[in-house]
């Protein structure tokens, strides 16, 4: 998974096909325990590119996008949001997995 490096790359990568955002922070204790089932989840869904967003990092982008609970993901497709899977509860690969199933194009 990449780590989004800065605003101008996330304006960048938004406008891409199929980019799945991934926020998180390293104190998150639901953010670990998913951590084992990403490089799983990336490997059965190559036609999305996934960036890790430190929620830390990027507060007012986490403010803008309305994501106050993490682990968290909003999918994107050439600059419009194709779906979000966010709120505060731990999340399983199945979950995670309907939820990219929902933005398939």
């Amino acid at each position: 998974m990449k780590k989004l490096q800065s605003i101008e790359e996330y304006k960048n990568v938004i406008q891409e096909k199929n980019t799945i955002l991934m926020f998180s922070a390293d104190w998150c204790p639901d953010c670990r325990i998913i951590e084992p089932i990403l490089p799983e989840l990336e490997q059965e869904n190559t036609e999305f590119t996934f960036y890790y967003v430190d929620r830390d990092e990027y507060i007012e982008l986490c403010q803008e996008l309305d994501v106050y609970g993490i682990p968290s993901f909003v999918a994107f497709n050439q600059g419009k949001e194709a779906g979000r899977f966010v709120n505060k509860d731990r999340k399983k690969k199945k979950q995670i997995q309907e939820f990219i199933d929902t933005i398939h194009n």
